[in-house]
């Protein structure tokens, strides 16, 4: 049975250049992953196309949460977005601890951080080089 494409998704756009993925599926997960944060009130949403630093994916999508409950809560809302769109979860790990989830779709991960953790990590000054994604548009 084949699952039907989810419809894109608007709000999001590429800076500095970038955007020329693979697929455009990949943007739009992408995208998926970024809303469904920013519906649980994620901080600092950042999306960055990582495809041509890395092999292991091609976007990152890395935001906070300000309790271990809220990043359970972003998590659960981005594992339900993504299955409704037809992609399945290939790995998850930390979700018990709630201090840093990672959640692979294959070419779209997703960081989500306790907001000290990231802070500590400080993931987006290792892949400075990768072109971001920012939102255009505010949540209604």
């Amino acid at each position: 049975m084949r699952i039907p494409a989810a419809p894109p998704v608007p709000g999001w756009t590429m800076l500095m250049g970038g955007g020329h993925g693979r697929t455009l599926q990949a943007i739009e997960r992408a995208k998926r992953v970024a809303l469904a944060a920013e519906e649980k009130k994620a901080a600092e949403i950042t999306v960055l196309e990582v495809r041509e630093l890395t092999p292991v994916a091609d976007y990152f999508v890395i935001c906070s949460g300000h309790s271990r409950l809220q990043v359970q809560a972003i998590a659960d809302a981005i594992l339900e977005a993504m299955e409704g769109a037809g992609q399945a979860l290939l790995h998850m790990e930390g979700y018990d601890r709630a201090r840093w989830v990672l959640l692979d779709f294959g070419d779209v991960v997703a960081h989500i951080f306790l907001a000290e953790e990231r802070e500590y990590y400080d993931i987006e000054r290792l892949w400075r080089e990768a072109p971001r994604m920012e939102r255009l548009e505010p949540i209604s």
